[in-house]
């Protein structure tokens, strides 16, 4: 006698199972979150932002009714135009490159009073630098932010510092990509450092005749002492014994208008008689 066979469950069974293994394997793979280092997560459920901020790691959540906003922990740049004026009232505008990063325990605060990066870097990155960039800039004249830019930068990081602190911002270094002024002090400045170096040119010039009037002064004071010292030193014996050192023995073939030799003073009057 055959046995009867086995009946086979009908198609509909296995697809209702196989549907309920894919839609139980979703959930468990939506029921974990994995932060990677150097991000922050923020859990929100049915749209409310929770306390807690999420580190690196592996997260369980609720599924399919809560998301996990992930916010980069590295450091950020950007660069952000600023304008303002000078204590002098003179027109000035900067760039700035800003490196920061975001304080990981107030992520969740960011999340719900900011939202993305985006908003961070329009909302208060930028406005921040523009007003601690006036705050800087105020405190002295156009000239003195340019002579002293080491000092309107400290000053500036000093404000922006204050500033981002209280949203979660935490501001690693700064510097002044670009420096510009108005065009009219622009020409000022030019016409400042055209007459100052026609100043020094004429300062120059009156030292280098001062200088050689002195020296002149000076050569006429030595000519003059090395006349008087000759006169007192050139007597007529002197003069007379340089002359016979320098004879060579023999007397000149014309001789002067009075028949004397030169240099050689004879006393007729101590010779003796002559003979008859």
């Amino acid at each position: 006698m055959r046995s009867a066979a086995t009946p086979k469950p009908p198609n509909w069974t296995l697809s209702v199972v196989a549907a309920i293994a894919a839609v139980l394997l979703a959930i468990g793979f939506n029921s974990l979150i994995v932060i990677n280092p150097g991000q922050a997560g923020v859990l929100s459920i049915l749209g409310k932002a929770q306390d807690g901020v999420l580190l690196e790691g592996i997260h369980v959540k609720p599924p399919l009714v809560s998301v996990v906003d992930v916010y980069d922990l590295t450091v950020q740049k950007f660069e952000v135009p600023a304008q303002s004026s000078t204590k002098d009232l003179q027109e000035l505008s900067a760039s700035f490159a800003i490196n920061f990063r975001l304080d990981p325990l107030q992520v969740v605060t960011i999340r719900r009073t900011q939202g993305s990066l985006q908003n961070i870097v329009s909302k208060i990155v930028a406005p921040q630098t523009q007003e601690s960039f006036k705050i800087a800039a105020a405190r002295r004249t156009v000239e003195e932010a340019i002579t002293k830019r080491e000092e309107l930068k400290r000053d500036f990081d000093e404000a922006l510092d204050l500033r981002l602190q209280k949203y979660g911002i935490i501001v690693l270094d700064t510097s002044v990509v670009d420096l510009n002024f108005s065009k009219e002090f622009s020409r000022a400045v030019e016409e400042k450092q055209i007459a100052e170096q026609r100043a020094q040119r004429a300062i120059y010039v009156a030292r280098e005749a001062e200088q050689e009037a002195a020296a002149t002064i000076n050569r006429a004071k030595g000519q003059a002492e090395a006349q008087r010292l000759l006169r007192e030193t050139l007597t007529g014996e002197l003069l007379q014994k340089q002359a016979i050192e320098k004879w060579d023995g023999h007397f000149p073939q014309v001789l002067g208008g009075n028949g004397a030799v030169p240099f050689l003073n004879l006393d007729i009057s101590s010779a003796g008689p002559t003979k008859s």
